[in-house]
């Protein structure tokens, strides 16, 4: 399993841990990454999605997995977080239709 968020793509990051004596050696910065199950409104269904905690936040922010996964970009989002929103896009055009 990657250590990849799968709806902001944040993966792990490369740097340097610095000692009192400034010698660098490498590190890994690994994403803050939790398996959550978030609900879609327009579908009606529970998804469980590995989520940055970030992530996390910003679905709060912005009103939910509905408003966030609509605009996000499709570079972003994992396999499984495109497919919902497909699904996502779909039900609200047919409700929009009707």
């Amino acid at each position: 399993m990657s250590r990849r968020c799968e709806l902001t793509g944040i993966g792990p990051m490369v740097g340097h841990s610095v000692s009192h004596s400034n010698i660098k050696t490498k590190r890994r910065f690994l994403p803050s990454l939790k398996t959550v199950k978030v609900t879609s409104d327009a579908l009606g269904q529970t998804f469980s999605l590995r989520i940055s905690n970030a992530a996390l936040r910003t679905l709060d922010y912005k009103g939910g997995l509905d408003a966030f996964i609509v605009k996000a970009r499709d570079e972003q989002l994992s396999i499984a977080a495109q497919r919902i929103k497909r699904q996502v896009r779909a039900k609200l055009a047919e409700q929009g239709a009707a």
